[in-house]
Formats: structure tokens, C-alpha cells, sequence
């Protein structure tokens, strides 16, 4: 009998180990999918879903290996079937790697231009990320993305690289995290390969660098950092870099970096709005095939969590993961129960709070009212002059973002503004701190002294 015929209750328990080990909601978005092509005695053949393979392979693969390894003996090996077999046999042992992407940095094949809801909080990032992708070094270079986590800042270096990995494969294209670029350049130093090194960053067309914040205290790292940045951008390549801060915000680099990283576009992303938390979650639960019928377990998270795309997703992800261990429907019900586990509700609109819940409209005015100088009644008050229009705008925002309180009832709190006038600020506000450090900075700023994270 073919040993492949052979593997079916073996793979069974290497199934379950791979689900103890990364968790039942992990292993259902990720693993479960994958289906045994052929086993040899030796290397166990495994496929996953189109283009997703090489990814799998760097991210997984050596936790693969060793589940396959514990049921199957010592000198079990694990490959990919399809086109990325090589490539991903290569991830899983370490030989070969010499080609154009670092070990465990392939890129995510589901976070693409479509798959990326676009809101009026990140619609100036996606536009610049989607015109970078079509015209490398042609527009925005470089593309400074800045966002706190969880907002959609990887989600768009992924988007850029799968859009030139289609339409423009001769296009060379990498990418890094400064963590990584910082690990190969100590390696490089030590094993005196730093000729290497440098080539495998400078000779790409386009070069996407995420998390530049952590340079900072890095002095030889940024040095290097700097003549590589230099090198691409002075022979026309295109740059994109993501970073939690804005660069005059990077206190820890020196000026010149700061400088280099202000003279592209810095795009802002901010939390989602409603409708936006519910586009996501309607398309992630599409994107997984995951069936809910119930449209309140959408509006449940959405009401509960409204500051980061990543914590949305893993609630919904967290709540399926709950109906496959229990059996229970996913309703209202449900995603109530989960989410009370992961993010207690909080006192909202219009009440006290002491206990970290959200803020109330009052103190939210009270609060921006105090960083311009200014009194709670010029917010509240007919004043059109700049600055206190501005501040009203911005309270207006943070009320609409930190609340569940109806437009018009905060209208109401705004001197009797209508639902309209609230609309507008909010769109104002997004399209300035969309262009404006200085604005985006002051967004920031009124967030962390509200306890909310912008």
C-alpha cells in the first residue's frame, strides 16, 4: 500500500498537536485548510490554498516540521507541493537562502488591495499605497505610513508587494522589519558579510520597511539605515516605511533620518468609524467563509471595539472559535458572552467615569478645551475663528470616535449643532490630520490624555 494511504491517522494526530500548539482560532484561519499530498517515508508533502504556501512555510514551518516529527520519527521532513515547493522547502530547512526574501518575511497573501476596507481614516493611505504600487518611485517617495498597531499599516506594505509581485514581476521587491534589517546587519558584521548584506537591500526596486521606531538607540544599525535609505532613493527606487509615530515624533534618530523620512507623503491612519468596523468584519467573515446570519454579532463587536482592525478581527475570530469548541449558534447571545471575557463593556456616553471606562462629553470638551487654551464654552459657543473652530472639530471627532452617542444628541452638546455640522467636523478632522503633522499631532495627543490610543 502507498505510504501516503497509510498517513491518515497520523495526520490526524499531527493536526492536533499543530491546534494545541497555536490555539483553536489560529489554527482554523491558518492551518486548517492544509491537506496531505504524498508522504515517502521521509518528507511529507503538504498543500495549501494558492499563493499561500511559501507564506505558510515561513510562518509555520518549522512548528510543522516539529509536529511531524513527533509523530512520525526524528527524520520527518515537511515540503509544500504546487510552484512554491522549492522555495518553501528552502524556508522550512534553511538551505538556499540566498534568494531575494529573508526567511519568515514572505509576504502575507491575503492582505491585498482588495481585501483592505478602506474608511475615511485611512483613504489617503490606501490611495498613496495603491499609486506607489502602480508607479514605483514615480509618486510619494518616500511613503511614510503612521498609525499606532493594529490599524492596517502591514496590511498595505503586503498590498504593494502582492500588486507588483502580479502585475509587474520583474519589479524587484522586498520586504523587512527594522528588527530584521537590525539582526542581519549584526550578523553580517560578525560573519564579515556585510558586502552581502548590503546588496540584498540596496538591489531591489522597491523596499518596504516596517516598524521604524524601533531604530531608534541603534547607532551603527541607523548608519547603515541611512546610506542604504540613500542609496535607493538618490537611483530613483521607491521607499515605504511604517512607524507608530510621526518622524518629528522619532526623537531617538537623528535629524537627518527625520528629515529624510518628512520629505515623501506621511499618510495618517486612524481607527475605523462605524460603518467601516462593520465593513471589516463582513468581509473577514466572507473572506474565512464563516456563516452569520445574525447581523447584531457584527454590531456587538463593532460597538465594543473601536480603536484597532486587528483586535476587531480577533474578536470575530475569537467568537467563531467559541461556536466550534461549544456548539452554540452564533448570535447576539454569543458574541455578547465572548466579548464580556475580552472587553468588558464600558461606561459610555452622558455618565461618570472613574474606572478607565469611556470618557463622557463633557470631559472629552473639558479636555480639549485645556490643550487649546481655551474655554468649554468656545466649543460649545458660535466663534468661527481657526483655532477654536479646530478644537470644536476635534472635540466633535472624539466624541463621535470615544462614544455611542447619537449625531444628533452630540449636535446638541455642541451648542445645538445639527447631525450635518457633526458629519462635517468629522470629515474635516480626517482629511487634515490626513496632510497635517501638526494636526495629526494634536489628535494624538488629546487621545492619550483621554486614555484612548489615535
Amino acid at each position: 500500500m502507498p505510504a501516503h494511504l497509510e498517513l491518515t491517522p497520523a495526520w490526524q494526530d499531527i493536526r492536533t498537536r499543530l491546534r494545541s500548539a497555536v490555539g483553536e482560532s489560529v489554527y482554523e484561519v491558518w492551518l486548517s485548510g492544509l491537506e496531505v499530498r504524498g508522504w515517502d517515508g521521509t518528507v511529507l508533502i503538504l498543500q495549501a490554498e494558492k499563493g499561500a504556501e511559501s507564506w505558510l512555510a515561513g510562518r509555520y514551518g518549522q512548528l510543522l516540521e516539529r509536529c511531524a516529527q513527533d509523530v512520525l520519527g526524528p527524520a520527518a521532513k515537511v515540503a509544500f507541493a504546487g510552484e512554491a515547493a522549492a522555495k518553501a522547502h528552502e524556508a522550512l530547512t534553511g538551505a538556499g537562502r540566498t534568494g531575494h526574501t529573508a526567511p519568515g518575511e514572505e509576504f502575507n497573501p491575503r492582505h491585498t488591495f482588495d481585501q483592505f476596507v478602506i474608511g475615511d481614516g485611512n483613504r489617503l493611505a490606501h490611495g498613496a499605497a495603491l499609486a506607489v504600487a502602480e508607479a514605483p518611485g514615480q509618486a510619494y517617495n518616500p511613503l511614510f505610513l503612521h498609525a499606532p498597531p493594529g490599524l492596517g499599516k502591514t496590511h498595505l506594505l503586503n498590498a504593494i508587494a502582492n500588486y507588483i509581485r502580479l502585475y509587474d514581476p520583474a519589479t524587484t521587491v522586498r520586504y523587512t522589519t527594522v528588527e530584521a534589517f537590525t539582526n542581519g546587519f549584526i550578523a553580517a558584521l560578525k560573519g564579515e558579510a556585510l558586502d552581502r548584506f548590503k546588496r540584498l537591500y540596496r538591489d531591489v526596486d522597491v523596499l518596504l520597511i516596517d516598524d521604524v521606531q524601533f531604530l531608534a538607540s541603534k547607532a551603527k544599525t541607523e548608519e547603515e539605515f541611512f546610506h542604504t535609505f540613500n542609496a535607493l532613493y538618490d537611483s530613483g527606487r521607491q521607499l515605504v516605511l511604517t512607524c507608530d509615530r510621526l518622524p518629528s515624533q522619532l526623537t531617538g534618530l537623528e535629524q537627518r533620518l527625520r528629515e529624510r523620512f518628512e520629505s515623501g507623503l506621511v499618510a495618517h491612519l486612524t481607527p475605523p468609524d462605524w460603518a467601516t468596523r462593520i465593513t471589516i468584519l463582513r468581509k473577514r467573515a466572507a473572506v474565512d467563509n464563516i456563516e452569520i446570519d445574525d447581523e447584531q454579532v457584527f454590531e456587538a463587536i463593532a460597538e465594543r471595539i473601536t480603536d484597532n482592525v486587528r483586535s476587531l478581527e480577533g474578536a470575530l475570530i475569537r467568537i467563531v472559535a467559541h461556536h466550534s469548541l461549544t456548539g452554540q449558534p452564533i448570535d447576539r447571545q454569543l458574541a455578547t458572552t465572548v466579548l464580556d471575557s475580552i472587553r468588558p463593556i464600558a461606561v459610555r456616553s452622558g455618565s461618570t467615569t472613574s474606572d478607565g471606562g469611556a470618557p463622557t462629553i463633557a470631559t472629552i470638551q473639558q479636555i480639549v478645551a485645556q490643550h487649546f487654551s481655551l474655554a468649554v464654552t468656545d466649543l460649545t459657543g458660535s466663534s468661527r475663528v481657526g483655532q477654536v473652530a479646530w478644537a470644536r472639530q476635534l472635540a466633535i471627532y472624539l466624541v463621535r470616535e470615544l462614544t455611542d452617542t447619537p449625531l444628533q444628541r452630540i449636535g446638541e452638546a455642541f451648542g445645538g449643532r445639527n447631525h450635518a455640522t457633526v458629519l462635517h467636523a468629522c470629515r474635516r478632522v480626517s482629511d487634515r490630520i490626513s496632510v497635517n503633522n501638526d494636526d495629526a499631532a494634536d489628535l494624538q495627543e488629546l487621545g492619550q490624555a483621554l486614555g484612548h490610543q489615535q
